[in-house]
């Protein structure tokens, strides 16, 4: 095992590292935060003992999509690397499920966020064909009166 402890506000990785090992918290809380400290800083998730992260990075071995921050003194992560991978499992087999059912949540709040984010877009678009339908038909309209009012018929 290898034992880490963090204290409040103190990074665990960045967004943009490399994604080269999985966490599992054995005491304290964890935010992980998109784009820290950006214009579209955005919190996505809090995590408490016995919760697990960082485990896609560990997977598909991409840079982090986001930043793990402590948010309690004496926050403690057992670090899992590729090399301890399968030993961590073999002695703690529900936490894969765990990290199934984390996943799957995932996906499901993206799913519906993308969703909703779709169904948005398309109701203003929408919205504003339905403005410019409006705005052409009073300008047809003006057009047509200009007409009739100077047209010497």
């Amino acid at each position: 095992m290898n034992i880490k402890t963090y204290r409040r506000g103190e990074v665990i990785f960045r967004q943009g590292d490399p994604g080269d090992s999985l966490y599992d918290i054995q005491s304290g809380r964890v935010e992980i935060i998109f784009d820290r400290g950006g214009p579209r800083e955005q919190k996505l998730a809090d995590l408490y003992t016995n919760q697990v992260f960082g485990e896609l990075g560990l997977i598909d071995h991409a840079p982090r999509s986001a930043t793990a921050v402590a948010m309690e003194d004496d926050t403690i992560v057992d670090v899992i690397t590729e090399d301890t991978f399968l030993e961590f499992f073999e002695k703690n087999p529900a936490k894969m499920l765990v990290i199934l059912q984390q996943m799957c949540s995932r996906l499901r709040r993206t799913s519906r966020e993308y969703a909703e984010a779709c169904h948005t877009i398309r109701e203003a678009d929408t919205a504003e064909r339905a403005k410019e339908a409006v705005q052409k038909s009073g300008f047809q309209r003006f057009a047509d009166m200009y007409k009739r009012m100077f047209s010497r018929e």
